[in-house]
């Protein structure tokens, strides 16, 4: 027949009536056609029930035929077939679908296995995208009564993996600019990074932290200029608001993070006078070597094992040799000791311990103005010295200094856990949910909340939270020894004793003597006596 021709070609159908749409990715395919069905709702609102549009996909990747503005053959065919065989509202693929996406989105699946279908010799096995469930479990968060803001991973465009270190500190650094901005709602770091590696939705994304604006952009660094390029989008029309670009030398790179904040302020406030970011404005130490140091540390301590957190300490101890005033890596090596000790990776000795709580108290005299170093001190000499009052100076200094921070939230809430404030702990640890609601280390306001559960006797709560502290880290020591501790506390002896058992797996050192010894200087006197309780009852031994 002249003019056709045979591609392979991705296709999709949406009814009703039908409209046939092609796609050059299957990736984009699927995004899209759950973009529009998430989007129907908010459309729909409003509308009689009878004049309401509701869609059914279905999407194939094969072989089509075409010719003029026709396409037909099979790759039609079973797409309309996949089409017919959609819920209203949803999304059905094809088995070769699903095969290409399944890694590359974060969608989960329902295989509903082969289907007959009309005018199709072999079966064709289909599969549900369940992005409705998804999106139900998670409610869209409220916009808080101030401007909102998140600041996504930027690209690397220096074509050399290993500086995506260093493209990660950039945003971390302008995260922190902004964060010191009393006025101004920011989501912490570790939530904006779950999105690292994709390329959302952005209106989605406003939906999924609560933000009513985001920040993207990218990062090129080549020798010794870097290139900062950034867009702020209005998440609620997806419009763009502001966008610029940065060029300079690698050792002006902290005044170019400081003009991409000040600029991205200046978008939502324009009355705000640029000196007033300018004197928030904080600047980490001027030795790049000790800073890269001290973001590889970060890496490897995110990856929460014994090796990993030895490499962060040898790192953090490199930075200090360069810079003996750095007060961050100061403060993350006594934080990394605190885990090493909870952890069982060591054992740590007296004299380690002894360094730790030095490096701690000396983060809070060189770190006055730097939030990070004065929480992460805190909590250790709170946890090593109990000296909950230089702790509860140096926490309140941070949150006055970034009140956005929660991370210091969740050492406020450890702190007041340790002197046995369970509600001022529980309203700590709720903040800094808030303030992170996607944090990697989330496991430590969840494992917190386990913890102050046991300490107000609120057992069964406890052991929600411990639960879902362990689906994060399935092996960290203190959500396991809470959950236990309820567990034993409310006569269920047998999932006590399975937790104890997984504890001892990790700490096989700790008996009754060693629990008073390692938490009697920092813990109150009854809430020691309510763990050892447990910790009996489940069948740990006394010495």
């Amino acid at each position: 027949m002249s003019g056709e021709r045979v591609e392979r070609r991705l296709t999709a159908i949406l009814a009703a009536d039908v409209m046939l749409v092609e796609f050059a990715s299957v990736v984009d395919a699927v995004r899209c056609a759950v973009a529009v069905q998430q989007a129907m709702p908010e459309r729909n609102t409003g509308i009689a029930a009878e004049s309401r549009i509701e869609l059914r996909i279905g999407i194939n990747l094969g072989d089509v035929i075409v010719e003029g503005d026709d396409l037909y053959g099979d790759g039609v065919n079973i797409v309309a077939r996949i089409e017919a065989l959609a819920d209203a509202g949803g999304v059905f693929v094809s088995n070769i679908v699903h095969d290409q996406v399944r890694d590359r989105l974060p969608f989960a699946f329902e295989d509903l296995g082969e289907q007959q279908v009309k005018n199709i010799a072999r079966p064709v096995r289909v599969y549900r995208i369940k992005f409705a469930e998804q999106t139900a479990a998670r409610a869209p968060l409220p916009l808080p009564d101030k401007p909102s803001l998140a600041v996504l991973p930027f690209q690397n465009l220096s074509g050399d993996p290993a500086q995506e270190y260093f493209v990660d500190g950039v945003v971390e650094e302008i995260i922190t600019a902004l964060s010191r901005l009393h006025w101004l709602f920011v989501i912490a770091r570790n939530s904006s990074f779950a999105y690292k590696g994709r390329s959302p939705d952005l209106r989605q994304v406003g939906r999924d932290l609560g933000v009513r604006y985001v920040l993207e952009g990218s990062v090129r660094k080549a020798a010794n200029r870097v290139r900062i390029t950034g867009q702020l989008i209005d998440t609620a029309t997806g419009a763009h608001i502001w966008a610029d670009r940065f060029d300079g030398a690698l050792e002006d790179i902290f005044e170019l993070q400081d003009e991409v904040a000040s600029h991205v302020v200046g978008a939502i406030e324009p009355k705000l006078r640029q000196s007033e970011i300018e004197r928030t404005a904080r600047k980490p130490t001027e030795s790049l070597d000790a800073y890269d140091l001290y973001l590889r540390a970060l890496a490897e301590f995110h990856k929460f094992t014994e090796h990993s957190m030895h490499e962060a300490i040898a790192l953090l101890s490199r930075a200090l040799a360069i810079d003996p005033c750095y007060a961050p890596a100061a403060a993350m090596i006594s934080w990394c000791r605190t885990f090493q000790r909870l952890q069982g990776w060591g054992p740590l000795s007296d004299a380690e311990v002894v360094e730790a709580v030095h490096l701690a108290r000396q983060a809070i005299e060189a770190g006055k103005d730097d939030p990070d170093a004065l929480w992460m001190a805190a909590n250790t000499v709170s946890f090593f010295a109990g000296d909950h009052a230089a702790a509860s100076g140096a926490i309140d200094r941070a949150l006055a200094l970034n009140p956005n921070s929660a991370h210091a939230c969740f050492a406020s809430g450890w702190l007041s856990y340790r002197q046995n404030r369970p509600e001022r702990a529980v309203e700590a640890f709720e903040r800094g949910m808030r303030l992170s609601p996607l944090d990697p280390l989330g496991y430590l306001f969840t494992a917190g909340l386990a913890a102050v559960h046991v300490m107000a006797e609120r057992y069964e709560e406890a052991i929600e939270w411990a639960d879902r502290s362990l689906r994060d880290l399935p092996r960290y020591e203190s959500a396991i020894r809470n959950r236990l501790v309820a567990c034993a506390h409310l006569g269920r002896i047998e999932e006590a004793r399975d937790g104890l058992d997984r504890l001892l797996e990790i700490t096989p050192w700790l008996t009754i003597a060693r629990y008073k010894a390692l938490y009697t200087i920092t813990h109150p006197p009854e809430l020691i006596d309510l763990h050892v309780e447990g910790l009996r009852k489940a069948g740990l031994p006394e010495k």
